[in-house]
């Protein structure tokens, strides 16, 4: 698709609406609304370090994660925006336990579409001036318009979404997005707080030099990851390859998207069933990385294809460059897949 840079996204939105299927301008109103609330949040994270927002919140999420105040504050602002705005039926995320309903004027809501988001992904680095960043999955409800959502239009296969992104508030702040037509990248300004489509028709790299994992949790990874990150490591052909990992999901990825490399957060002895959410952060991203041309599996088969058995289901998640995917997922091949 052929696209011109110094476009707005609202522009954006509008010329390439006909790409939404079944589209009535309620996907398009969706979008306007979390590029609204990231703009809210990208200003909290700017003045972090100069107001009382950053550290503890003193309360414990349905993880059983510490939450910060910023993933309180952006948790609130998203959810705010879109159920004030009315153009979704249902919302889920990573810092609830269930989903929210959501009741139109009349009690019925005839929105088609269910938003599942992790409001704050790496909120644990924003003390230390670390990228972090938003990421959002879209999917069009599978019960009936005007009666309430069920746990069944959220625990949808990732190959069922119709949009995903992300937003990532770093040195500049970014909204990256699909809609299953390529990915685009737009850059905020903040003199005039419009984005500009400043990454048009992002792909990755075929292959890349750059793996990013916790190293720290080497031994207990299973042995597929530790063989591959040898290889990695060993001095042959064009490797070794360069170690790059931030923590924070969103500019990880970003950074692979752009040079070329693999992301990789296994299952551990201590997480037998992996870490990452499946679908707040694992099918959102797995959707941008396949529509940027790389892959994403959980070492034994593709992302997109899990059945979600509840809200907040753990994967392994390993994506990126597809070249440097298979090689993974060969080397996890050569070991038989545990039941855990």
């Amino acid at each position: 698709m052929a696209v011109q840079k110094n476009k707005t996204l609202g522009e954006f939105i509008i010329e390439n609406q006909s790409e939404f299927q079944y589209s009535s301008g309620e996907l398009s109103r969706l979008i306007n609304s979390i590029r609204l609330a990231a703009k809210v949040v990208n200003h909290e994270v700017n003045k972090a370090g100069l107001v009382d927002i950053i550290g503890q919140a003193g309360e414990v999420n349905v993880q059983g994660e510490d939450q910060q105040k910023l993933d309180v504050f952006a948790n609130e602002t998203f959810i705010k925006t879109l159920t004030n705005r009315e153009i979704v039926c249902g919302i889920a995320s990573e810092e609830e336990e269930d989903f929210i309903t959501i009741q139109g004027r009349n009690g019925q809501n005839e929105n088609k579409y269910v938003v599942l988001i992790d409001p704050l992904d790496g909120s644990s680095n924003i003390d230390v001036n670390v990228s972090v960043g938003t990421i959002f999955s879209i999917y069009r409800r599978v019960t009936p318009a005007g009666t309430p959502v069920t746990l069944e239009d959220f625990l949808q296969p990732g190959k069922r979404q119709v949009a995903a992104g992300y937003i990532i508030y770093g040195t500049s702040t970014m909204i990256v997005y699909t809609t299953g037509h390529g990915v685009n990248g737009f850059t905020l300004n903040p003199a005039l707080g419009t984005y500009y489509l400043s990454h048009p028709n992002m792909c990755f790299p075929k292959d890349g030099k750059i793996y990013s994992v916790n190293e720290g949790n080497y031994v207990h990874f299973p042995q597929g990851i530790k063989d591959y990150i040898k290889y990695c490591q060993k001095e042959e052909d064009d490797r070794p390859y360069t170690s790059r990992y931030i923590g924070s999901l969103v500019s990880d990825v970003h950074r692979n998207m752009i040079k070329g490399g693999i992301y990789i957060y296994p299952n551990t002895s201590k997480d037998p069933k992996g870490k990452l959410r499946l679908l707040y952060e694992c099918n959102p991203m797995a959707f941008l990385i396949e529509q940027a041309g790389g892959q994403a599996s959980d070492g034994y088969r593709r992302i997109l294809d899990i059945e979600p058995k509840t809200l907040h289901q753990r994967t392994p998640f390993i994506g990126g460059s597809a070249t440097m995917v298979e090689k993974a997922e060969y080397f996890m091949g050569l070991y038989p897949q545990s039941e855990g």
